[in-house]
């Protein structure tokens, strides 16, 4: 079986790789490598999700899933030095690599953490949660992972999910909506949808 990039430690060898993306009208120098979700370029859902951020200045938000970290470095600089983000991972090596790039960005408001789901922020609320689950671990892993997000919202706090259409998006979507009574689609672009649910006041 193929190790996925949600694996802990990735047995993959070593392949270092270096480019540089603009997000919401910054340019960030990004190093990946093997064993990480697309090592050569930011994917599409990320870069979507990333437009339509809604973070404001002085939020607190989570990145869930960070991966080498784009959608939680564009967050933190939208919620400003006020502002704080969290960014999580599993992965080993995807959190060394954010944590490199949180660094050569000179983004000070952030700061990265090894953790199965929200294990290591588990004392945390947050007013937004952003991800770009593992479509690909399947519902019993993906699902508990948002319910377990949802639940360390601030009231008002919302969660941002990006899902390609045809991967299920309309289940996930109904899923969200019966777990916070309310979820919309904020954006379909290229064959993904970004779903927003918010915890009620």
């Amino acid at each position: 079986m193929t190790e996925h990039y949600f694996t802990n430690r990735p047995s993959a060898k070593h392949q270092p790789h270096e480019f540089t993306a603009e997000l919401r009208g910054r340019v960030y120098l990004f190093r990946t490598d093997a064993g990480v979700f697309s090592r050569d370029d930011i994917d599409l859902g990320s870069r979507i999700l990333i437009d339509s951020l809604l973070c404001q200045p002085g939020d607190v938000a989570l990145d869930l899933g960070c991966g080498y970290g784009p959608i939680g470095m564009a967050a933190a600089t939208l919620v400003g030095p006020e502002g704080q983000v969290y960014m999580v991972d599993v992965n080993e090596r995807a959190v060394e690599l954010a944590r490199k790039n949180l660094s050569q960005n000179a983004i000070k408001n952030a700061q990265v953490l090894v953790s199965d789901g929200l294990e290591a922020v588990a004392n945390l609320k947050f007013d937004w949660v952003l991800s770009n689950p593992p479509i690909r671990a399947g519902k019993g892993v993906f699902y508990p992972l948002l319910t377990e997000a949802y639940k360390a919202l601030n009231p008002g706090g919302c969660l941002l999910v990006v899902i390609r259409t045809k991967q299920g998006a309309k289940s996930l979507e109904n899923y969200l909506r019966e777990l916070a009574g309310n979820c919309e689609t904020i954006q379909k672009k290229a064959g993904f949808r970004v779903l927003k649910c918010c915890k009620q006041l």
